[in-house]
Parts: C-alpha cells; sequence; structure tokens
C-alpha cells in the first residue's frame, strides 16, 4: 500500500489515519478490525482506533445497492463527542480493507467534515468492481 502513488505523501501531511471502524457485533464475529490492522502498519503513531465510531450495526453492504448502502449508513459513525475539538482543522486520512461503492469511506468522510477537518483522503488496500446495480464482486 505504501508503494501505491501519493500514500506516503498523504500519509506524511496527515494528523490522522483513522480505520473505518466496525460495530461491537461485527468486531466479536471477526476478532479484529482489518482496516485498524492496515491503519497500524501504515502509521502507528498517526492511527487513532478512538476517534471515529461506529454508532450502530448495519447490514452487510455487500449485498446492496449503492443508494440503499447510503441510506443503510446514515448515523452510523461519529466522531468521539469528547475529543471532536481534536478534528477541526486538522488533515485526515481514512483507511478501509475493501471499497465497492464507496459509501461507508463517504459517510464516514461527511461525519469527519461535519466535525470540521480540513482535508479527507481515503486509502484502501483494494477496490472491487460494480455491476449495473451497484453491487459488488471480485
Amino acid at each position: 500500500m505504501l508503494s501505491a502513488p501519493g500514500v506516503e505523501d498523504a500519509l506524511d501531511a496527515t494528523d490522522w489515519v483513522l480505520p473505518i471502524p466496525l460495530s461491537p457485533q461485527r468486531l466479536a464475529e471477526r476478532g479484529y478490525n482489518q482496516a485498524l490492522l492496515l491503519a497500524d502498519k501504515l502509521s502507528p503513531p498517526k492511527t487513532d482506533a478512538r476517534l471515529l465510531l461506529r454508532t450502530r450495526h448495519t447490514p452487510a453492504q455487500r449485498t446492496l445497492p449503492r443508494a440503499e448502502r447510503l441510506s443503510n449508513l446514515q448515523g452510523a459513525f461519529a466522531v468521539e463527542p469528547l475529543r471532536a475539538q481534536e478534528i477541526r482543522g486538522k488533515r485526515v486520512v481514512l483507511v478501509d480493507d475493501v471499497m465497492t461503492s464507496g459509501a461507508s469511506l463517504h459517510t464516514a468522510a461527511q461525519v469527519l467534515r461535519q466535525a470540521g477537518a480540513s482535508h479527507i483522503s481515503a486509502i484502501v488496500l483494494a477496490r472491487t468492481e460494480t455491476d449495473s446495480t451497484g453491487h459488488g464482486h471480485a
């Protein structure tokens, strides 16, 4: 991931590297947050898994068209209320393992923008293709 064009520059310029959070239910199912593992490898000192929160569990996104993915995620992310000032005016890089429609990244970025982030980038390990219905496939 570090060898991809622009990744090192984005990491050097950012204040925070934030993994897309999992709901407690999904974390219990998996036993780990794959986005956090990636973020920790990319920039350990800037990674924080407690600044962007998953506020509710949502059904798996992979079976939904993009419009439904976006509505499924409304209200699913929040900035930790007691730390919101740590986002204001800062540059943030979001990290996720797989991007299909971009709905999770888009929704998380909206929350960060509302909290006052000055710049938001995303780094993903893989991107799946979407078909005409907005469903992803490898």
